[in-house]
């Protein structure tokens, strides 16, 4: 985001509300996703969803919210934080009606973009409002302490609560709450949070249409190469469109008067190793929410109540290791930190991906959900960091919009992959069971991985660049004149750390 505009003193401040109302935003957004995720298997059979289909439920949304992310924030500056902030609101309530009111895939899966373009422009709002709302210090690290919280909190009870609905009511009602949580939210805000004066320059739309059709482009490519094969032309023409679109929405950054992503922020090797790092760490650990869920609930015959609470070993881990982030960052630095946390994640997802059809819980899915928890939960806070260390201040919040937008983007390319991964694999054991934990397990291996390559990139592209001090790390992270937001989004319940104001 641009330079924080000030307030417009239309109405007393209450900071008190506005952390109410930021914290109930986000946790309706994590609760959502969550609830999303445990409910899978529901969805797949109450609408009739095919195995590659299904996918479009989680990548409808994320590609949406991460191809609009950019936009969504700089319609924030431009517009004034309240409106948007309403606005989103607004459309994620309408599109959660029209998810629980769906009665055919296409229905649904259009919903869910639509709920992925309401979170684009709230999300990044409810952090402008934190950042204009509590000064620099420790008044702002204690919102956002309590952001952070939020999300690991929301996530684990999303997991539960998806299967408590699935299991006893049904799938739909997960959505409806949001309804009349949503319009209290707008009500809330209406009266409690003021408007910030709009800031000078343009919105680049048409960088956030070409590259939002570039990726859905890719992702519709590779869902088609699993049910159509490569040759098909399904296939190459939307992969051959994506490539054309992306080239084209490259060459209009270069020149654009205002552009969503300026080209100079790649220009340093650790920034853009962070990217990339991000990218692939997402794409690699969608696969443990997305994949994990369906064999607990179609090898092991776990009820989706018994598959949210069986998700807890990784959901809690996580939450606590990402509570311990900041003193941990302070004491070993954020580049080792992240080497250690991406080295963990990676070796967890290789433990789970030997799962078959007769695993024990315990040994073979609990533990292992641990170990990635605890990697997950130390890793994307020092991603976050290195995304946005060492940025100018005017372009804190293009580098912020990108960090967000490659976790989205990188867990809508990995799901597509692996999808073709689950269709190509299997197909030799007879047992129905068997044949999914088998696929199954290859989804997980190939996403151990895309971790293993994120560790990779972090060792040469961040972790060797000159030293600094864990201080002096942790300092690059903000700006004294335009806090650098790293919008804390999720492509699943794995968001959980919060280090600087963002």
């Amino acid at each position: 985001m641009n330079k924080s505009a000030p307030l417009l003193p239309d109405r007393p401040l209450n900071k008190t509300a506005v952390l109410a109302l930021v914290l109930a935003s986000y946790l309706m957004i994590v609760l959502d996703i969550s609830i999303v995720i445990t409910g899978l298997p529901k969805i797949r059979d109450s609408l009739g969803f095919s195995a590659a289909g299904l996918s479009w439920v989680h990548t409808a949304y994320t590609l949406s919210f991460g191809g609009l992310l950019m936009a969504g924030a700089r319609a924030g500056d431009l517009f004034g934080r309240r409106r948007m902030f309403i606005g989103g609101l607004m459309v994620f309530v309408l599109a959660s009606l029209i998810i629980g009111l769906s009665t055919s895939p296409a229905m649904l899966v259009a919903a869910r973009a639509l709920q992925g373009m309401g979170s684009a422009v709230l999300a990044p709002a409810t952090l402008a409002l934190l950042s204009v709302t509590f000064a620099d210090g420790p008044d702002r690290i204690r919102a956002l302490s309590l952001y952070g919280a939020t999300a690991g909190v929301g996530a684990s009870l999303g997991m539960v609560l998806g299967g408590v609905l699935a299991d006893l009511l049904s799938w739909r009602v997960g959505f409806f709450v949001n309804v009349p949580i949503g319009l209290f939210l707008i009500w809330g805000a209406s009266r409690y949070v003021k408007e910030s004066a709009p800031q000078p320059g343009g919105l680049d739309l048409p960088g956030a249409i070409l590259s939002t059709l570039g990726m859905v482009s890719l992702v519709f490519g590779l869902v088609e190469v699993a049910e159509a094969g490569w040759t098909a032309t399904a296939s190459w023409l939307p992969l051959l469109a994506s490539a054309v679109l992306l080239a084209q929405f490259f060459r209009h950054e270069a020149t654009a008067r205002h552009p969503l992503l300026p080209l100079r922020l790649f220009a340093d090797r650790s920034r853009s190793g962070a990217y990339a790092a991000r990218l692939l760490f997402l794409a690699g650990v969608i696969g443990f929410w997305f994949y994990t869920t369906q064999y607990l609930q179609g090898v092991l015959g776990m009820r989706p109540l018994q598959a949210g609470l069986a998700f807890l070993p990784a959901t809690v881990v996580q939450f606590l290791a990402a509570m311990a982030v900041s003193p941990l960052s302070r004491r070993f630095g954020h580049d080792r930190l992240l080497v250690v946390g991406l080295a963990l994640t990676a070796s967890g997802m290789a433990w789970l991906a030997r799962v078959g059809p007769h695993s024990d819980y315990l040994t073979s899915i609990a533990l292992p959900m641990a170990v990635l928890g605890l990697g997950q939960g130390i890793s994307l806070s020092p991603l976050t960091v290195a995304g946005v260390a060492g940025v100018p201040a005017r372009d804190a919040g293009a580098a912020s919009g990108v960090v967000n937008a490659a976790h989205q983007l990188g867990g809508s390319m990995g799901l597509a992959l692996l999808v073709v991964v689950f269709a190509r694999s299997g197909g030799l054991a007879e047992d129905p069971r068997a044949d999914l934990a088998e696929r199954v397990s290859a989804c997980l291996a190939v996403g151990s991985g895309l971790l293993w390559a994120a560790l990779l990139v972090a060792i040469f592209c961040i972790a060797r660049r000159a030293p600094q001090s864990p201080a002096a790390t942790a300092g690059t992270c903000s700006q004294p004149d335009r806090p650098s937001i790293a919008l804390p989004l999720p492509s699943g319940p794995q968001r959980r750390s919060r280090q600087k104001p963002r």
